[in-house]
């Protein structure tokens, strides 16, 4: 029986029951200013305070900006050691990034040992390709490929514009394992707006279905579970 990897993310565990499975696919989904990079900075280094060694690769955002936001937070970046592998790929250049996911990130997990991945955002490795049918089949190619890996994955990605509820393409949210929804919700009056959190699915488990809201501060992020919206 597979075990639990704790996100890191207070309320969020318990929302999860105690945490993604070992070795599962977790998509976070959200539009703009969500925090979709934050969570997965948190889960990064939750692994890496309990010893794991961590893969985050980024399409967005160059090293030394996360690394600065880590800092931020008061995360001693050089205590980390050899347990972060932080890679910067640059989407433009579609043959390496191609290659460097497809091939070379199954041999990189085996040799650091890594047992957390983050790839942030997976939308535009996904925007590499321009035909629906061949991003289709290279995405489900993707994930199968990292289903043999001894490794818990996050992956994030925008929302759809004009729908809050789905990916960018349509794909993540029925390819992983689990799906954490990020969102903007305004109070009745419009006075007010609320980021909130919901675990969409979970596949093998049970998990909250409840909309619940969240804060993200300078050193952490906090899911008020027992809180209701509004």
């Amino acid at each position: 029986m597979k075990g639990r990897v704790k996100f890191g993310v207070e309320g969020l565990d318990e929302m999860l029951l105690g945490g993604l499975l070992e070795r599962s696919i977790c998509a976070i989904v959200g539009t703009y200013g969500t925090g979709k990079t934050t969570f997965a900075l948190q889960f990064a280094y939750e692994g890496i305070k309990r010893g794991e060694k961590v893969i985050y690769i980024s399409l967005e955002e160059r090293e030394e900006l996360l690394r600065a936001t880590m800092a931020q937070k008061g995360w001693d970046t050089e205590g980390f050691g050899d347990r972060l592998y932080l890679l910067r790929l640059d989407p433009t250049d579609f043959n390496l990034a191609i290659s460097s996911i497809k091939s070379e990130l199954p041999a990189l997990i085996r040799s650091t040992g890594a047992s957390r991945v983050i790839i942030d955002p997976i939308s535009l490795f996904e925007g590499l390709f321009v035909d629906e049918s061949v991003r289709r089949q290279e995405m489900f190619a993707f994930i199968e490929m990292m289903r043999d890996e001894a490794c818990t994955l996050i992956i994030t990605s925008e929302t759809e514009t004009g729908n809050p509820d789905g990916s960018r393409y349509g794909l993540v949210e029925y390819l992983a394992d689990a799906v954490v929804l990020l969102r903007y919700i305004r109070s009745p009056g419009l006075t007010e707006v609320h980021l909130a959190l919901e675990v969409v699915k979970m596949r093998r488990s049970a998990h909250s279905r409840e909309i619940k809201p969240f804060e993200i501060f300078s050193d952490r992020i906090m899911v008020y579970s027992e809180a209701s919206l509004f």
